[in-house]
This record gives C-alpha cells, structure tokens and sequence, in this order.
C-alpha cells in the first residue's frame, strides 16, 4: 500500500500538467470569432515608411525638398505624355476605323430610327474615341442639311455613352492589385453607368414628348444669338506640338464621306499637305449640250463636244507636313494599327509610372491633406453644397482640357489608389459631362449664321441631356444609383478579373451591334425581341433586391437561385473554362519558350523541373488565381493549419 500516495501523486501531476493544456480552449474560442467587417471600398490609409522630417538634419531636408519638386515635375511629364497618348490613341482609332464611321453616318434611313441612332452614336464615338468627333460630323450632317435635329438627338446620346469607353481601358491598366482594380474598375464605371442609365430613362421620353427638341427650340427662337469666337484652344496649345509631330489627320474626311462626297472615300485621313492655297479660275470645261454652258460665258461646239467656261476652284500645294508619317506611304489602317499599338504602350507605361510616383509622393501628411480636402464634406447644415461644387471643379477642369476623356482617365488611377472615394468622383464626373458640352457649344457659336441656328440646337440638346441626368441621378442620395452598380460591377471584377474584357466587349460592341442589327430587321423585330429581354432583366433586377431585403414577401423558391443551373446564375464555372484555358496557352506558351531555351543552351527537361521545384510558394503566387475559390466551397487551408481541425476535434 505503500506506493499508493506516489500513484495518486502521479495522478494528480499528470491532471496538473492537462490543465496547462486548459487555455488552448480560448485559442480555438478566438479563431471561432467573427473577424471584424472589412469594407474593400474604405479610402486605405498611405502610410509614411520613411524617416520623419523631424529626425532629418539640414542635409536631409534639403534633399527630401530637391526629390519632392524633381518627382513633382516628372509627374507633370508623365501626365503630358499620358494626355499626349490619349490624343495619339483617338487619331489611330479614327485611321483604324473612321471611314467606317463616315459610311455609318451615311444611311439616313437608319439614322431615322431613334435606337438604331442611339447605337450608332455610342459605336462611331468608339470606333474614333473622340465625342467631339463624332458630335462635329452630327452637327455638320444637320447643317449640310442632310439629317434633322430631332433625328440627331438620339445619336448625341449614344455619343455621350461612348466617350466613356477610354477611361474604362484606362481603369484596366490598374488590374494587378486587387483592391486597387476593385476601385479604379468602379470610379471608370460609375460614368458607364450615368450615361446608359440616362439614356434608358430620357431616350423614350425623347421620342414620346419629344421635350430636349421643343426645349432648345424656344431657347434659339427666343435669344438673338450671333455667331461667336472659335472655342479657346488651352490644352491642345500645350500638346499639338508633339502630337502634330507623330501625326495629323484630316478630320473633314470623316464629314465629307458621311455627308455623301463619293470623292472622299478614296482620301486618306493622313494630311499630307499642311499649307495649301485655293483659287478659283476661269477653265473650259466640257459640257452635256448648250442648254448646260454657264450663262453669260462663252459657249462653243467642236466636233461631238460642247465647251464653255466655269469657275473652278483650284487647290495649290504650298508647305508639306512634317510629322513622321508625311512621307511613310503607308495605307490609313496600318498606320493606324502602328500608331494604335505604341499609343496604348505609351499609355499603359505612363499610367503605371503615374501610379508609383503618386504612391510615393501621398505619403504622411501630405496624404491626409489631399484626403481631406478632396473627400471632406462641408459642416452640417452646407454637407449637400459639396457635391455641387465637385460638379463645377469637374466641368471647368473638363473645359480648360476640353476633353471629358482626359479628365475622368486622369482620376480614375487616382480613385484606384484611394486619393478620391468614388463617392467624390461620382459627380466630379457629371461635371465633366457639362463641360465637354460647353466647349461643343463655344464650337457651334463660331457656325457661318445660316448653320447657327441647328449647330447651337444640337450642343444644347448635349448640354440639357446631361443635366437631366443629373437631376434624376444626383439630388437625391437615394437615386444614386450608378455609385452603387459600380461598385457591384467593381466587386466582381475584383473577383473575377477577366470579367472586365468580358464587361467591355459586351457593353461596347456586342450590345450595340446587337441592338443595330434588330433594328435594321425593322421597328417589329426589335420590339418583339427587345421587349421581353428588358422585362426579363427588370424582373430578375427586382427579385435580386427582393432576395436581399424582404426575402419574406418571396415564394420558397425564389429565395434564392439555386434551382437553376449553377453557370446561370454564378461565374465560377465560367471562370473554370477560362482559369483553364488560359492555364492551358501559359503551358504551351512556357513548354515553347523551354524547348527554345533547352535547344540553344543544350539542357536537359530535368533540369528545368528541377529549377521548377525549388522555388517557393511565393514564386508561384502569379499563377494563383484566388477566383477558384467559387462560390458555396470551402477555401484551401493554409500551410500549417491541417492540424488544427483535428487539433480542435480532439480538445472537443
């Protein structure tokens, strides 16, 4: 009996040491708790990773100065090239495509239709990334007579949709962070959004009421206006001399094929000639029979041919152009594809490089008074004053550029790196819808007087298009639809990156041509197909808001999606196909790439495994797509944590 108390002593030391163990059940408590919310759209905070300008000596500082004003004028470089290569980017778009746009113009029997006009503006102003163009051969068709103001309405509007395209590409360039994407794919969308949102509500109460043409109406009948200046030139006085030295264009090509010139068709949009001299002089000219000869001047037969003199006009060659393409002989579409291709990696470079210059120079209390200033709202009761004048800074920056698309693509890195909400951008975007409009109209009052009239009707019927806009999608914070539609279609970009080509292939091309298609069969098929899909998507946009705020009031069924096929109503399997496909081109791409490297350095596949399998997780981290964590499944445990469901089920 002796070695019992040692026994009990052992019990009792081994009870002691599992009750040591005791607090792993706080550890597996707190891994349990709910993770506090996290909202990806909150502004993140640029933190100051460098020394404190307190703790720098005299030296320090003045070199912390000097790096600040040398990144300050680099940035200012970066942007003039980036304006530079928006300009160069709109020219080869028009070279690519604009003679296209001109025979688009043309159909007048098509352009009588409202939709088809609406779509045929949003894909010409695409097609030459340029509104002002596309609006200048609208007004120059209505003035040439040779299209109707109220035929011409739909067609500015589908020119506002598609002046929204460039700073979506823009956005695009920002899709390696995730967070960053997320917002810069939002702040370019939330224009997409205005735009058609606008349209879908304006373009049927247009063609019922008719009321932006009645509007402007009053408003040229009532005013004496008189022909005004020619609009000021302030950017492009900065930018042409670059931008004329890469290439000029012919832009009155454009005008001349949609108004019908049979001659045009056979120019080139490149200007060859920059000075040249018109006169007219007096030739002999043949004409059909006698009944032809101008009258008063001489008219004379010989032979079958009947001559007479008429004024022509001559055209003399005076001073050559000097940009690089003056002398290149090349047709329009490859100069265009040429100009294309280095314009968009002008554009990406200079965006990227933007982007880490403003990352570095937003840094400590320089970034909270930006923040501040451009994201802080006016005392209480004056809060509601601050969008409205965010409106005006976003219509005078958008008329000293005289570009909408230069304006919003500059903001858009900004809102992607978290110097603007998007909440602020919103209406600094509407702003800029205004002003692009003002400088339209500056443009119309410099018409001759017997164009005056329709010219300045069609750019207030732009300008009022966009205020009705505004008021039906900014007074009120409830109506601000499109910020919360951006920020769904930026979510889901973040998640699924190739969504974003998916998003502008369908919404500037496919959707447009489709709509075009059905309405060339006719008023009868585009209603008939038209018509049940808009009643489709409205009752599947009202379920949606149903299911996540009165799920109650809705059938069983309906709570949800999942009775319909998964690919119906989630990307995941979508996104499967093209995580595949595109792991399958890397493969092929990277085995061609080996059998190449392998061929010139005469080693051996081994070894390329081999090189394969010593790198780390973190130099696989590119192939790692975290959108194949679908929707409803369980994502892969990290390294290390394999044992801690069975480490919990074991203290359970």
């Amino acid at each position: 009996m002796a070695p019992r108390p040692e026994a009990d002593n052992h019990s009792t030391s081994t009870q002691s040491k599992e009750q040591v163990i005791l607090p792993a059940y706080s550890t597996v408590a707190l891994m349990d708790e709910e993770p506090e919310p996290y909202d990806p759209w909150s502004l993140p905070e640029l933190q100051d990773t460098g020394v404190k300008w307190s703790e720098l000596d005299t030296k320090g500082k003045v070199l912390r100065v000097v790096t600040s004003i040398g990144k300050f004028f680099l940035l200012l470089g970066f942007l003039y090239i980036f304006v530079c290569s928006l300009d160069v980017l709109s020219s080869a778009f028009q070279l690519v495509g604009g003679k296209a746009a001109g025979d688009i113009f043309q159909d007048n029997a098509v352009l009588s239709n409202p939709v088809a006009g609406l779509v045929i503006g949003v894909m010409v102003t695409v097609l030459v990334q340029s509104s002002s163009t596309s609006s200048s051969i609208i007004v120059s068709m209505v003035s040439s007579g040779l299209l109707e103001v109220q035929s011409a309405v739909p067609i500015i509007m589908g020119a506002n949709i598609g002046t929204s395209v460039t700073n979506t590409i823009v956005a695009m360039m920002q899709a390696g962070d995730r967070n960053e994407f997320r917002r810069a794919f939002g702040g370019a969308t939330v224009h997409d959004f205005f735009n058609w949102l606008s349209v879908l509500v304006l373009l049927p109460l247009e063609v019922a009421t008719g009321f932006l043409y009645k509007l402007t109406e009053l408003m040229i009948d009532s005013f004496q206006i008189e022909s005004g200046e020619d609009a000021p030139d302030l950017l492009n006085v900065i930018t042409d001399p670059l931008t004329n030295s890469i290439i000029q264009l012919d832009k009155s090509v454009i005008s001349d094929i949609a108004t019908g010139d049979p001659a045009a068709k056979n120019k080139s949009l490149i200007k060859i000639w920059c000075k040249k001299n018109t006169t007219t002089e007096l030739t002999n000219v043949t004409v059909p029979g006698i009944a032809n000869c101008t009258e008063g001047a001489l008219c004379w037969q010989e032979g079958n041919l009947t001559w007479t003199e008429q004024n022509v006009s001559v055209t003399i060659n005076l001073e050559k152009c000097q940009h690089i393409f003056a002398n290149a002989n090349l047709p329009d579409l490859a100069v265009g594809l040429i100009l294309l291709a280095l314009s968009l990696l002008v554009l990406c470079t200079c965006l990227i490089l933007i982007v880490k210059l403003l990352n570095s120079m937003l840094k400590g209390q320089v970034a909270v008074v930006i923040k501040k200033v451009l994201n802080t709202d006016f005392p209480f009761p004056f809060s509601w004053v601050t969008g409205y004048i965010a409106i005006l800074v976003g219509a005078g920056m958008t008329f000293i550029v005289q570009s909408s698309s230069v304006f919003t693509s500059a903001i858009t890195p900004l809102v992607g790196i978290g110097v603007i909400s998007i909440e602020r951008a919103y209406p600094l975007t509407l702003g800029s819808n205004i002003g692009t409009t003002t400088t339209a109209i500056l443009a119309a009052m410099a018409s001759p007087g017997e164009t005056l009239a329709n010219s300045l009707q069609i750019a207030l019927c732009h300008f009022f298009f966009n205020i009705a806009g505004i008021l039906l999608w900014y007074p009120i914070p409830f109506m601000r639809v499109p910020i919360r539609l951006a920020k769904a279609l930026g979510d889901r970009t973040a998640k699924y990156r190739w969504f974003a080509v998916l998003y502008l292939i369908l919404c500037f091309l496919v959707l447009p041509l489709g709509v075009f298609g059905l309405s060339l069969a006719g008023w009868q098929v585009l209603v008939g197909v038209g018509v049940p899909i808009l009643v489709l998507a409205l009752v599947v946009i009202v379920i949606n808001v149903m299911q996540s705020r009165w799920p109650q009031h809705l059938p069983a069924v309906l709570r949800t999606w999942d009775f319909l096929p998964r690919w119906m109503h989630s990307l995941a399997p979508l996104d499967r196909v093209v995580t595949a496909g595109m792991a399958f081109c890397g493969t092929r791409c990277c085995c061609c790439c080996k059998c190449c490297r392998n061929a010139g350095s005469g080693e051996e596949d081994g070894d390329d495994k081999a090189a394969l399998e010593k790198k780390g997780p973190r130099d696989l981290e590119m192939y790692d797509n975290p959108a194949l964590s679908h929707e409803n499944e369980p994502e892969a445990a990290p390294r290390g944590a394999s044992g801690q469901g069975d480490l919990k089920a074991t203290q359970l």
